[in-house]
């Protein structure tokens, strides 16, 4: 068996890269509808969402460079560019929303999508023994489970 210099195998140490590229993509697409949503949110939630919104930014930004930091380590290369992001990417693109119960409908079906994304890699990291991959997913699946609840209960779910 062939391993990397972490000592996984190579063929499955590919998959991974090659997943957390592609949520790497999506939590990009999060990242900036976040940042849409925070710019142009109006109504009488404002004041509670528009700072809402800039906490989960700022936490995205954070688990982005934790993913392409996971890839380098991984010895891969993370994707950097838009068009990268756009064709890998299954979370849906926010555009021009402005209202409260929409915006928070968007970031929990996003959480969705991401939850998803990351069930799949944890799995596939268990089955690599990349207990550090999985660590990760397992940390962000948590924290995104409690938000979608929270976001739920506000959306009166």
């Amino acid at each position: 068996m062939k391993t990397t210099i972490l000592g996984l195998n190579k063929e499955k140490n590919l998959i991974l890269v090659n997943k957390l590229n592609g949520l790497l993509a999506n939590f990009q697409i999060y990242y900036q509808n976040l940042r849409g949503l925070h710019w142009n949110i109006k109504g009488k939630n404002f004041f509670e969402l528009h700072l809402k919104f800039e906490e989960f930014y700022t936490d995205s930004q954070v688990k982005i460079d934790e993913i392409a930091e996971r890839i380098l380590t991984l010895q891969g290369k993370p994707l950097h560019t838009f068009t990268d992001y756009i064709e890998n990417a299954s979370v849906p693109v926010g555009k021009n929303i402005s209202k409260d119960v929409e915006s928070v409908a968007l970031i929990v079906n996003s959480l969705s999508e991401l939850l998803t994304i990351e069930r799949e890699i944890l799995d596939l990291s268990a089955d690599a023994d990349d207990e550090g991959t999985n660590a990760m997913m397992s940390d962000f699946i948590a924290e995104q489970e409690k938000t979608i609840w929270m976001l739920n209960s506000w959306l009166g779910k």
